[in-house]
């Protein structure tokens, strides 16, 4: 992976860059150390070391006994517990994967929203298809994922028979309490936990992201090893600009304390929407708190240079581009020949489209430099398990710096309790009687 800070020289000086390194790399020491706020949920931080073939190997089998038994698997969470795994999935599958038939069963999700169609539609779907499931909560009392774990546990029992349903479930749950954790040990559920000291959102290298990545058939062991290698790199060796993660947060903490408040993450693969989705949970929990941080955005080139593309050319000067670069294509397409060429495209005839795809790339950044806008160029080989598993753990560990950078708490999410305890009291929650009055009220 190469990082390519170029284009943002004419807003952040190499001096002022040169400057704020010691601060990333202090923030950088404070993660391995356990010294910064927060300390109690950094066991991401050394994950990737901690990882053995044997863990690994227990995973693969687990997730070969839901193969064999299953053509669907429905993942059950919300947030970390489901834009980890589906942002992996996606990135590798086939683009029209749920149009062919497979070797590896379908992995589709659930409980990452409460909407009734949507639920209702996934258990009409299921009522014709082999299917098993894999719910991960660490209290089990979650609002969105207890529901649908609730309705499909029921269906599950309804078409096997609860013993054989048993089989059938895997619960990635807490070690030791929590209503999941105590239900799976009454039932005899397959069980793998959830770190204690592993937020959500950095949970893509444990059980949350690996099972389900495992069963839609995708190595997980090449996925450990790629983060494994960036572990490497980004490890707390302090050096100026040598380490790719604390580069990118010295970076962005400039950009943004020169009043660029959006990071816009862009991609010219489609593969990489839904990594885009993981991106923006991470950045946007860790470093929105305070009235602080910069505000995470996703687009997806060239499509939406047709419809966010104006904007980001002429609108307001407050954003900057972080874009991800594919240099290699699994595929080899070659613009045709014409007779007529009524299209006026033979003067690219016989260029793959990787090429055209490149130049897209670069024309933009040209045009949207132009128009001021910083540019952060991330170049990966190609899109593979050992390269998203550099990238996972280059953006975590990059998210951790930043937020140390910013003097917030990168690992907690304080405001997302809010909207939950205004949806228990309008549902009439018991213990919430006096704030469903005072909600009602407004």
């Amino acid at each position: 992976m190469k990082i390519n800070l170029q284009n943002i020289e004419k807003f952040v000086g190499t001096t002022e860059l040169s400057e704020m390194m010691p601060y990333a790399n202090g923030a950088n020491a404070m993660l391995h150390e356990k010294t910064g706020k927060g300390n109690d949920f950094l066991g991401w931080v050394d994950l990737p070391n901690a990882i053995t073939q044997d863990f690994l190997a227990d995973i693969n089998q687990t997730a070969e006994k839901l193969k064999n038994q299953s053509d669907i698997v429905v993942v059950i969470g919300i947030g970390g517990s489901y834009l980890g795994a589906k942002s992996i999935i996606e990135a590798l599958a086939d683009n029209f994967s749920a149009y062919k038939k497979t070797d590896n069963p379908h992995v589709v999700f659930a409980g990452q929203n409460i909407s009734e169609d949507y639920h209702s539609e996934l258990r009409d779907l299921l009522k014709d298809h082999d299917y098993s499931l894999i719910v991960i909560s660490k209290s089990g009392t979650t609002t969105e994922p207890a529901i649908a774990f609730r309705l499909l546990k029921s269906d599950l029992e309804a078409k096997y028979g609860a013993q054989a349903a048993k089989d059938r479930i895997v619960a990635i749950t807490d070690a030791e309490k929590g209503a999941l954790r105590t239900l799976a040990d009454k039932q005899g559920y397959k069980t793998y936990i959830v770190p204690d000291d592993v937020g959500g959102r950095y949970s893509v290298l444990t059980p949350v992201g690996l099972l389900p990545v495992a069963v839609a058939g995708f190595d997980i062991n090449a996925m450990v090893a790629g983060a494994v290698s960036m572990y490497n790199e980004t490890e707390d060796k302090p050096g100026a600009l040598k380490n790719p993660a604390t580069k990118y947060a010295a970076a962005r903490s400039l950009l943004y304390q020169k009043g660029k408040k959006i990071e816009i993450l862009v991609n010219y693969e489609p593969k990489l929407q839904y990594f885009t989705e993981w991106w923006k949970q991470l950045y946007g929990e860790s470093e929105g708190k305070e009235g602080k941080g910069i505000f995470p955005a996703g687009v997806n080139f060239s499509a939406d240079l047709h419809s966010m593309g104006q904007y980001i050319q002429d609108g307001e000067r407050t954003l900057f581009e972080t874009i991800i670069s594919v240099k290699e294509s699994d595929n080899v397409l070659k613009v045709p020949l014409a007779d007529s060429d009524l299209d006026g495209l033979n003067y690219l005839a016989g260029k793959r489209i990787s090429y055209v795809n490149h130049m897209a790339e670069r024309g933009t950044a040209l045009a949207h430099l132009d128009g001021n806008v910083p540019l952060i160029n991330i170049e990966i080989e190609k899109i593979d398990e050992y390269n998203l598993g550099r990238m996972v753990y280059f953006f975590e560990k990059a998210c951790g710096i930043s937020g140390y950078v910013l003097k917030v708490n990168p690992f907690d999410q304080p405001g997302v309790e809010a909207y939950k305890k205004n949806m228990f009291a309008l549902l009439g929650k018991p213990g919430f009687e006096a704030l469903k009055k005072e909600l009602e009220s407004r």
